[in-house]
């Protein structure tokens, strides 16, 4: 669709920058200007950046890095704890300049929208004169800056928005292509992950031109049928996922946990798995959902990071089965190597409402169901806290949690 036109609106490190904007409005110091950066505390172990100022970034801060290695790298540096209310305001505060613009836009994440455009050439001529109009508004009406990327699709919509930053309006149209994208490192390009940029470059494909340019079988061959086709597909800037305003159902369930001390026993460590196969179970149910697929992965003190899966026979949202397919999975892969992080997720989601019963079990799942939702009605009426699982009391001493959702900001 040659005249399809879509924006993507991404916020200029949307955590230090929201932060920044409440404390200049208060009359303090901008976090923008100095060695700043928002994250947990210093001195325990799941205290990590989650966003680094410009400045901060000449030392070598990097998002995700611990902060007492931070704070070596620059001693000055000015911390900030979260503050997810604040970040809350700010994102329905910006979206919903965006949403004045049109009709379809979806959230992508709490700091960026995709707004699609097409068709609104009568209202809106001049693309790029409107993406400076809702950059300038945002700033001058939130007083923070967004970056604004304009594109047939939302790929080159996305990718043009990271070219440079802060404050600016960037087109990525498929002319301009060759001269924009492909001499960017192969790993710039949107989905492709870092085991897949690895392999890439290994093969000699550095670019992402050359990938653009490369051989499909050998892509193939190097990544698997599914990200060959699709990042070929992505390198020469073909797209046509819609830009959609209610969010898909969500493809997987999954909890993790960072520790305040290294886990050294199995003990420790399914404590924790039962505590997330409760948590990831019971949302299931909220959402009338089954698994198929059970999953447990884990970081090692020296920042491995390792999984394993196993498919189930029956879909099942009982949390006893996925707890103990979760166990058997770590009593597997582990190799009793200290670890740091422990995280359970389940995927291959089944909504169809139909469930495999079997007659070789006793009753024990329907008796276990039954568990289920009894807790589940007793929690609904007075709170999480109202009842716990006799193993994971003394779970919240013992570690301390980090959402991934909320804390992992992009550049």
């Amino acid at each position: 669709m040659n005249d399809r036109l879509v924006f993507h609106i991404d916020v200029n490190s949307a955590f230090l920058s929201w932060e920044a904007a409440k404390r200049v409005g208060a009359g303090e110091a901008d976090l923008r200007m100095i060695p700043s950066c928002i994250g947990g505390d210093p001195t325990k172990r799941t205290g990590i950046v989650v966003a680094k100022s410009i400045p901060a970034k000449k030392y070598g801060i990097t998002t995700g890095e611990p902060m007492s290695m931070a704070l070596r790298k620059c001693p000055n540096l000015v911390c900030v704890p979260p503050d997810f209310k604040l970040y809350t305001r700010c994102s329905h505060a910006f979206k919903a300049i965006c949403r004045e613009y049109t009709p379809a836009m979806e959230s992508f994440s709490i700091d960026e929208v995709f707004l699609d455009m097409t068709g609104m050439g009568l209202i809106y001529p001049d693309p790029v004169a409107t993406a400076h109009e809702i950059k300038d508004r945002i700033r001058e009406e939130l007083g923070f800056t967004v970056n604004v990327g304009i594109g047939r699709n939302k790929l080159c919509a996305k990718m043009a928005s990271d070219f440079e930053k802060p404050d600016r309006v960037h087109t990525l149209f498929p002319e301009e292509i060759p001269q924009k994208m492909w001499g960017l490192p192969v790993n710039d390009l949107f989905t492709c992950g870092k085991s897949s940029a690895q392999r890439l470059i290994s093969a000699g494909i550095k670019t992402i031109g050359e990938l653009a340019q490369a051989d499909v079988v050998l892509l193939r061959q190097l990544l698997g049928v599914k990200s060959g086709n699709h990042l070929h597909r992505f390198a020469n800037g073909f797209d046509d996922s819609p830009v959609q305003e209610i969010p898909d159902e969500a493809k997987g369930y999954s909890a993790e946990t960072t520790v305040e001390e290294d886990l050294v026993t199995l003990e420790q460590i399914n404590r924790l798995l039962l505590a997330q196969a409760d948590v990831v179970a019971a949302r299931m149910r909220a959402e009338e959902a089954r698994c198929q697929c059970v999953a447990v992965s884990y970081r090692t003190i020296d920042w491995k990071n390792k999984s394993h899966q196993r498919k189930l026979t029956d879909a099942t949202d009982v949390t006893e089965v996925i707890y103990e397919t979760a166990k058997a999975l770590m009593q597997e892969g582990w190799n009793r190597e200290p670890l740091r992080l422990v995280g359970l997720a389940v995927t291959d989601i089944d909504r169809d409402g139909f469930e495999q019963m079997s007659f070789l079990d006793n009753g024990r799942r329907e008796k276990l169901k039954k568990l289920d939702l009894a807790i589940d009605s007793i929690r609904g009426k007075y709170g999480n806290a109202s009842v716990q699982r006799a193993s994971t009391i003394d779970t919240q001493r013992q570690v301390g949690r980090k959402h991934k959702a909320q804390l992992e900001e992009p550049d």
